[in-house]
């Protein structure tokens, strides 16, 4: 088995990995990476509109390296494992280069693909085929077909799930991204009943998410951040004050724990921002949106402006979700802590920042600025109120006793957040370099 890890093996971010069968090759995901806001779920806009611009600040994978390996021109397919944009932003920019490849991912998956097309006014001339979670279907390459399977996986947002590629030489899972959530509050928990019945058959290659690797607390279920924010309102005791909360706009059941604990306060739910009318959207075309009649979706500037002007004079009226958790230069946050809009915050008033700081310099660096500005104003905020998506070190191990892989790569990270995971296979008597492996971007490697 030949595999090219293209991006994402370096940085979290720009996720490519391509495998060759010969006379065809298969692509996993083609994700974003911009450096002010490594994963881009929350931002405005894309900033860039063209594939040159994208190349130049490294924002997209370096894709180019399929041309020199000569592999390019065998793409018969773009497979997408979930709607982040770290993993499927980059489709309109680099799709185009792969006329034959059919791009195949999940309703949801999909209806965010689209919206980013249209948003960015760009073309995407593929052949689209839509895959349900927990369904196998065909890959048809030059002369033969290929087998895939979608298994169903629990992450930040909804229609998450681990790609299962077979090949002659057994198995390829492709598990990013994941963590294992059995009581979530939306959809159902790990197909664990598959992944163990795919390891029996035999797995040759895992790639898979080893951003947290090194860490051995799991990360706790969405279950616990619906008691977090039931808790975090519970503080809200003025009714006549304020209440805005931001989180990942992707993160369909959160914002649908937002809006269920969110009515007991009698308020009207607002939704404020591109991003979260992209998902929102997106979700409502799939019909995985049960709160879509329960809020206001605006998204336009001039009438988000409105809007705000109407929660300036009447304060407790309103529960106000929009975006800004990243301090994302443009958001309804930014640009409220700026004095760029018709609402200010008072003393009393209340924000949750349903989320939490991703862990790079800009990130930090601009929450950093936006908390300053914000508690100038007295808002009272409550941060963290959030559990992330990514698998711990145990669930790392418990992912290896599922499908017993004969090789693993650690993906979706820096070396040393990669690292740890070398570490954790050597429990199972992984040899570095032999069955375990770390690698970098445009590395090709024959297993």
């Amino acid at each position: 088995m030949e595999i090219c890890t293209v991006g994402g093996y370096e940085e979290v971010g720009k996720n490519m990995t391509a495998i060759n069968l010969g006379e065809d090759v298969v692509l996993f995901d083609a994700g974003l990476h911009l450096p002010s806001v490594i994963e881009l779920q929350g931002s405005e806009n894309l900033q860039f509109h063209s594939e040159d611009d994208l190349r130049k600040v490294g924002a997209i994978p370096n894709d180019l390296v399929l041309d020199k390996i000569g592999w390019r021109e065998k793409v018969c397919a773009l497979v997408i494992g979930h709607a982040h944009l770290d993993h499927v932003g980059a489709v309109p920019y680099v799709a185009g280069r792969y006329p034959n490849a059919t791009i195949y991912a999940t309703p949801f998956t999909m209806e965010v693909l689209k919206s980013i097309v249209r948003d960015e006014k760009l073309k995407l001339k593929n052949r689209l085929e839509v895959i349900n979670p927990d369904s196998t279907f065909l890959i048809h390459g030059k002369n033969k077909k290929y087998k895939m399977e979608f298994v169903h996986m629990t992450h930040s947002t909804i229609q998450c799930v681990f790609p299962v590629l077979y090949t002659e030489e057994g198995a390829f899972v492709y598990g990013l991204d994941f963590k294992f959530d059995n009581y979530p509050t939306f959809g159902n928990p790990p197909n664990y009943k598959r992944l163990k019945e795919i390891g029996k058959q035999g797995v040759k290659l895992l790639v898979v998410d080893a951003l947290y690797s090194g860490v051995e607390k799991r990360p706790g279920g969405e279950k616990i951040a619906e008691h977090l924010l039931e808790d975090a309102y519970s503080k809200v005791r003025d009714k006549n004050s304020a209440l805005f909360i931001t989180t990942f706009s992707s993160h369909i059941e959160r914002l649908n724990n937002i809006v269920k604990l969110g009515k007991k306060t009698g308020r009207q739910i607002i939704f404020l921002g591109r991003s979260l009318n992209k998902y929102v959207e997106a979700a409502r075309e799939v019909n995985k949106c049960p709160f879509i009649k329960q809020i206001r979706l605006i998204k336009f500037r001039g009438h988000i402006n409105s809007i705000l002007r109407k929660v300036n004079q009447e304060r407790g009226k309103y529960l106000v979700v929009c975006t800004g958790h990243q301090a994302e230069e443009g958001s309804i946050l930014d640009r409220i802590s700026r004095g760029e809009t018709p609402f200010e915050f008072k003393k009393g008033d209340n924000l949750i920042f349903s989320s939490s700081v991703i862990p790079v310099y800009p990130n930090i660096t601009a929450r950093d600025k936006l908390d300053k500005r914000l508690r100038l104003s007295g808002v009272r905020i409550q941060t963290d109120v959030h559990v992330h998506g990514h698998g711990s070190r145990e669930d790392l191990r418990e992912l290896i006793d599922l499908l017993n892989p004969k090789h693993v790569i650690p993906a979706h990270g820096s070396l040393d957040q990669e690292t740890p995971l070398i570490d954790l296979l050597k429990e199972y008597g992984y040899k570095f370099g032999e069955n375990s492996h770390l690698s970098e971007n445009g590395k090709v490697m024959k297993l």
